[in-house]
């Protein structure tokens, strides 16, 4: 068996994940793009609301999707391209959670997959204090123009992995994690008809129910943020989840409560800690912050610790929220 799988990125319409508006696929074979498809299509129905900040990102509004398919119907086609591919997302807990959720609002069962996380092997196997995928991708040596284009992005995470493959002389996905000792994550089948659905799909269905997406949506709130208590990871955790095993900090201004944000990382297994340590190795920053102001120099005065303890070879990285709210399900 070669190196062979399929890469995917989805981008959505709003907060909940199961509202995709636009998918990328990159075919692998023997280590080499053979195969690409891209679609745009419309959200599930009651969840096909396009928010600013989401348009802001990726640039699709509601007007470039009318009248295209659905995710439901639509999906027959990625699921065909896919076939029993493993799939490789870079932040697989989010391109998995998009298939689940978009799946279970639309009433329909899923696929089970094998699957990849570039995020989690970057982390392994570069030393960078971002793992977004510009700067995965550049550490790669892959082209990544139009970040936030699901076709591009889905080509980007493809050569990311196989660059990670060539690195550790891997002929194949099963030989580069016995390399790196880790298991292959899986995403098991599911049917909504009689399987109980995810938190991020019930949270959105009690939104819709409560009269749509308002009722999710927190006011600003100035002032110094609460810091609030350090839970203790939840043991029970998915291993395979990004966050699990990491000593996570926040600094900035986020939309979620900071205690709230805590609790959230704590279920999937990480740390929660109040300030930045030798111990720390995820940095969460809010403020509108985004990876490309570790080089534009607009930093929090944590986020300047990092970057210290990061040049001293400490192993720490930084998230933006949306790259967290991503993780967590948000």
């Amino acid at each position: 068996m070669g190196l062979d799988f399929t890469a995917i990125d989805f981008e959505t319409a709003n907060g909940f994940r199961g509202s995709p508006c636009a998918v990328g696929l990159t075919k692998v074979r023997g280590g080499r793009v053979v195969d690409e498809a891209s679609w745009l299509m419309r959200p599930p129905v009651n969840h096909d609301h396009f928010e600013y900040h989401n348009v802001r990102v990726h640039g699709i509004k509601a007007t470039d999707v009318a009248g295209r398919p659905r995710f439901g119907d639509l999906f027959p086609e990625i699921g065909a391209f896919i076939g029993d591919d493993i799939l490789a997302a870079h932040n697989a807990a989010f391109d998995l959670g998009v298939i689940r959720s978009g799946l279970e609002v639309s009433g329909l069962p899923g696929p089970a997959y094998d699957y990849v996380c570039t995020v989690m092997l970057a982390r392994r196997c570069y030393s960078l204090v971002s793992n977004s995928l510009p700067f995965a991708a550049e550490e790669a040596g892959v082209p990544l123009v139009n970040h936030h284009d699901a076709a591009e992005d889905a080509r980007a995470c493809a050569g990311i992995l196989i660059d990670i493959a060539a690195r550790n002389n891997a002929n194949s996905i099963a030989e580069l994690y016995l390399s790196l000792g880790l298991v292959l994550p899986h995403q098991e089948a599911f049917d909504p008809a009689h399987d109980v659905l995810s938190k991020a799909s019930l949270t959105a269905l009690a939104g819709a129910a409560g009269g749509g997406s308002a009722a999710l949506v927190r006011p600003f709130l100035s002032g110094w943020p609460e810091e609030g208590d350090n839970p203790v990871p939840n043991a029970d955790a998915e291993p395979s989840h990004p966050l699990y095993g990491q000593t996570v900090v926040f600094t900035g201004e986020l939309s979620m409560a900071r205690p709230e944000a805590k609790v959230r990382s704590a279920e999937l297994g990480a740390r929660p800690e109040s300030r930045v340590t030798a111990r720390t190795t995820v940095l969460v920053v809010g403020d509108g912050f985004v990876a490309a102001d570790l080089r534009s120099g607009r930093l929090t005065g944590k986020a300047r610790r990092v970057l210290e303890l990061h040049d001293r070879g400490q192993p720490i990285e930084v998230l933006s929220e949306g790259e967290f709210l991503q993780m967590v399900g948000g």
